[in-house]
């Protein structure tokens, strides 16, 4: 059980410091692609799946800070809502079956779209109404990280039924 726990938390650190090194590496280069992938909160939404709900608050703590770092303004906000995302997905997947594809995508939309809808209210809040959406194209976020969400999960899933 434990070393369960310690590979676990060893893997989640592994992919947020990918996820570091692609904000680093692409916001350079594109950084209206950030707005189309929030690689963080891929990695939160993924590892929480099936996990308890307070690794993935613990998770999307991290997670959130750390994409904080990479932001101009208020520090803390993707935190609170990586925070939340990953207590409610960790909560959330324990109690319904989210294993089939189509279930599985449905889930992580729910939740990406919750966590979005979440940071924009939060930061209109704090900035007084302003919140850059790069000309719509944050919308398509949730999408996205649903569609690479359950494709990573059906994979690996794929790979750990091969291996048993």
């Amino acid at each position: 059980m434990r070393e369960t726990i310690l590979k676990d938390i060893l893997r989640a650190a592994l992919a947020t410091a990918a996820a570091f090194l692609f904000y680093s590496l692409l916001g350079g280069l594109g950084p209206s692609t950030l707005f189309v992938l929030n690689a963080f909160s891929l990695i939160v939404v993924t590892f929480s799946v099936g996990k308890e709900e307070i690794f993935g608050a613990i998770l999307g703590t991290v997670c959130g800070l750390v994409q904080d770092s990479f932001s101009l303004g208020v520090f803390g906000i993707a935190g609170l809502t990586k925070t939340l995302l990953g207590f409610w997905t960790g909560y959330v997947s324990r109690r319904i079956d989210v294993v089939p594809f189509l279930r599985n995508f449905a889930f992580f939309l729910v939740m990406s779209s919750l966590e979005l809808i979440l940071w924009v209210l939060l930061n209109a809040l704090v900035l007084g109404g302003r919140v850059d959406v790069r000309n719509g194209l944050i919308v398509f976020q949730p999408l996205v990280t649903a569609f690479l969400g359950t494709l990573i999960l059906t994979i690996v899933r794929r790979i750990q039924a091969r291996r048993a």
